[in-house]
């Protein structure tokens, strides 16, 4: 335990001392500051972009948007991937689908989502959706057939059928497994919704720093860059510490079994 806190603060001793050399480079630089300005004037350019409200609304679109998208798709995948992981026919059937369309970069998927959904939050949200889908549903399959048949095949001895089986069984079984992909899917989502704004939106953190790096302020863009970062790092914190609590059962149970 002291060993992480230990890592923890080392981890950021090395980014405080990162931050020092940037301010000190920016500044010894006067010419450089146009295009890296010192972390001072970022900081007070972010002060004041809250004090405003200005980004505010930025945040509260990219977060909206991330939480639809991310929530559509893990309910997708972990659904479709249950499926496909129990019935070894329905995935044979769609294998091919799956594996032409997972490694294919997500971002190419967005003009067609522009065409065919237009520019706005059903564009934005439906691409969220797709890229953040694959590393859950290939994680949930994966998590599916990796039960032993044994376990499925006790339960039914003690009555369990259909939905007992699914919550009691398969869910606990692949939940490591479902788990790992969500958070995989975490970041992924976050890179879309911002990309995607980027490129066809109006609001959100996105559309902000590109619109503030064309209105050649860089002091702003990067106070963008860094809410899109905290907000980035603040989502993984919070999964990881629900994470702890949801597969608390199961590292008991493992803990059990060791000793």
């Amino acid at each position: 335990m002291n060993g992480g806190k230990t890592f923890n603060w080392l981890g950021w001793l090395v980014l405080a001392i990162l931050l020092s050399l940037w301010e000190y480079g920016a500044r010894a630089s006067p010419k450089l500051q146009f295009y890296i300005p010192p972390v001072s004037q970022i900081l007070t350019a972010l002060g004041q972009l809250f004090a405003s409200g200005q980004v505010a609304g930025h945040l509260l679109s990219t977060l909206s948007r991330f939480l639809e998208g991310y929530v559509i798709a893990a309910l997708l995948a972990v659904s479709l991937g249950i499926l496909l992981g129990h019935f070894r026919f329905a995935y044979s059937l769609l294998e091919t689908l799956i594996e032409f369309l997972r490694p294919m970069p997500s971002v190419a998927i967005i003009p067609v989502a522009v065409l065919t959904l237009g520019i706005g939050d059903a564009m934005i949200v439906a691409v969220t959706v797709y890229a953040s889908l694959w590393p859950i549903l290939v994680n949930t399959i994966d998590g599916v057939r990796n039960i032993e048949p044994t376990l499925i095949d006790t339960a039914r001895t003690f009555g369990l059928r259909g939905w007992a089986i699914l919550w009691r069984v398969i869910l606990p079984g692949a939940a490591p497994y479902i788990v790992t992909g969500l958070r995989i899917s975490l970041s992924i989502a976050l890179i879309l919704v911002t990309t995607a704004e980027m490129i066809a939106g109006s609001r959100g953190l996105g559309f902000f720093i590109l619109d503030q790096e064309r209105s050649f302020d860089s002091g702003n863009m990067y106070a963008g860059i860094i809410v899109v970062a905290a907000l980035g790092y603040g989502l993984n914190r919070l999964f990881l510490a629900l994470e702890g609590k949801a597969l608390g059962w199961r590292r008991g149970m493992l803990a059990r079994e060791s000793v």
